[in-house]
């Protein structure tokens, strides 16, 4: 008993916020649910990014659920990247269950359905408000990480880039890129040459290839116009509450160079147009990206470093960053030692490798008097976890088995017609779903060519014509010459005629 009373005052100091908070669930201890073990996590401290994990169907996407609808509550707006397409039902109010009840009686807290404000977004063909990005936006720099090129052809991308500023050529997608990039090398070589060095033909072939890899998983799609402004993520309905982004990715599950081409451009977008925000009581943003592994998977070391950075300084900006997968270890190590914030789903072991995992996931967590975490996370049930948190002040709150609360919106997802309707309803929906295609480098590229093409043309038909002239004038000249020659000898003969006649 004295046990149990010491772990419900180590839950109580710890996850007893003064400021305002999200309530997760209740302690357990000894496998009881303790409904005065309350605990919540403090809203100062969710700019500290985090991560939830777990095997599959241990109620990973539920517990990002109750965070971002509560988020949503508290006047956060929230971006949800919804990989399995199992999240736009936060929209709708829950409809209740009888396990739902049975739950919260434990919990010994009132159960409330409710639906959140959503938007829907996508960054390819699937219904939702389109989001986009120029390729002047993204820059050299993010373009050449994206497209891993070496140190030459990042210079010449550079150069490509000044060339465009200098002339006043708008990049917007990825067909003036692959345009500029060959006029470089072909119909305007000599004034690269002259203006900027010369460009190997080899070089500019390699990084065409690598961006034709890049179109392949659909990112002609994600570049152009209208871009997306960020700052439309943070808006909020007429209540005061956040809204829900939720951004379909369902099809892009084989395409993960996509997923790191868009989150790289958001993350950097956000970070350099949301203002420093200090010690705030609340963040600005919070984003969770399910199916975290993808943005890793096949990312460039260079394209790691610049997510990596954006991670630890983005949070300077209110911006928290949640991440969503099934093993701590999908994450890289220096992107985890940056979490404030750890929910850890049951595990399961069934190889040795399981068990391995299963060891260094424990191992993440700090120690506790009241638990063996490493057999712990092989026994928690669904909608149970172990939850690691920093308190107001920054500090490690104790780990604690968690019994989590419902989601106060459905646990399925939306039909057709009530996702149509919801978006038909948007009202940005205008802004972005109109089909912008402006004169940029491809069509005043194509221009001049051609301009330049009837010019040499043009010209080429001038030297004809005077080589013609030219030749005319010779034979003019000579037919001349002759006329003199023979009209002279006709007169002499004439004149001889004359003269013979005469003298007989």
């Amino acid at each position: 008993m004295e046990k149990k009373q010491k772990f419900i005052t180590s839950i109580r100091q710890g996850y007893n916020p003064k400021g305002d908070s999200i309530y997760l669930g209740a302690g357990m201890y000894v496998g009881e649910v303790l409904s005065e073990a309350a605990v919540k996590l403090p809203l100062k401290t969710m700019n500290r990014h985090g991560l939830i994990a777990g095997a599959t169907g241990t109620g990973k996407s539920k517990t990002l659920q109750i965070i971002a609808e509560n988020l949503s509550e508290k006047g956060v707006p929230v971006l949800l990247m919804d990989v399995k397409g199992d999240l736009s039902g936060i929209a709708k109010p829950s409809d209740g269950a009888e396990f739902i009840n049975e739950r919260h009686k434990l919990l010994d807290f009132p159960f409330k359905p409710k639906g959140s404000p959503v938007e829907i977004l996508s960054i390819s063909d699937q219904q939702g408000i389109r989001l986009r990005a120029t390729v002047s936006e993204f820059g050299p720099v993010l373009l050449s990480r994206i497209l891993d090129l070496s140190s030459a052809q990042t210079g010449i991308l550079a150069i490509i880039f000044k060339y465009c500023d200098d002339k006043h050529l708008p990049l917007l997608d990825l067909k003036d890129l692959k345009k500029i990039i060959r006029y470089s090398t072909e119909e305007g070589k000599d004034e690269f040459e002259k203006d900027y060095g010369r460009i190997s033909k080899a070089s500019t072939g390699a990084i065409l290839r690598k961006i034709v890899s890049l179109e392949q998983q659909g990112a002609d799609l994600f570049f152009g116009e209208r871009s997306f402004e960020v700052n439309d993520l943070l808006r909020k309905d007429h209540d005061g509450y956040g809204y829900v982004n939720v951004l379909r990715l369902t099809d892009i599950q084989d395409r993960p160079k996509l997923f790191s081409t868009f989150m790289l451009s958001l993350l950097a977008e956000v970070y350099t147009t949301f203002p420093e925000k200090g010690d705030a009581d609340k963040p600005e943003l919070v984003m969770f990206i399910d199916e975290a592994h993808l943005i890793f998977e096949e990312a460039s070391d260079a394209l790691l470093d610049q997510i990596e950075s954006i991670i630890k300084l983005i949070r300077s900006k209110g911006v928290g960053i949640y991440f969503v997968t099934q093993n701590p270890a999908d994450i890289p190590e220096e992107v985890l030692g940056q979490l404030g914030l750890k929910i850890q789903h049951a595990l399961r072991a069934f190889t040795a490798k399981d068990r391995k995992a299963i060891k260094l996931a424990a191992e993440n967590y700090p120690l506790s008097e009241f638990y063996d975490t490493k057999n712990i996370l092989t026994a928690l049930g669904i909608g149970e976890a172990m939850i690691s948190a920093l308190d107001e002040k920054g500090r490690p709150s104790p780990l604690v088995a968690t019994m989590l609360r419902a989601p106060m919106s459905r646990m399925d997802i939306l039909s057709e017609i009530e996702l149509e309707k919801l978006i038909t309803q948007s009202e940005i929906l205008p802004k972005y779903n109109e089909k912008v295609d402006r004169e940029s480098a491809h069509e005043i590229l194509t221009k001049k060519i051609e301009i330049a093409e009837k010019k040499e043309a043009k010209e080429k038909a001038e030297k004809e014509r005077k080589k013609i002239n030219k030749t005319s004038s010779r034979k003019s000249n000579m037919e001349s010459a002759v006329l003199k020659v023979l009209t002279s000898a006709t007169f002499i003969r004439g004149a001889l005629g004359i003269l013979n006649k005469l003298l007989k």
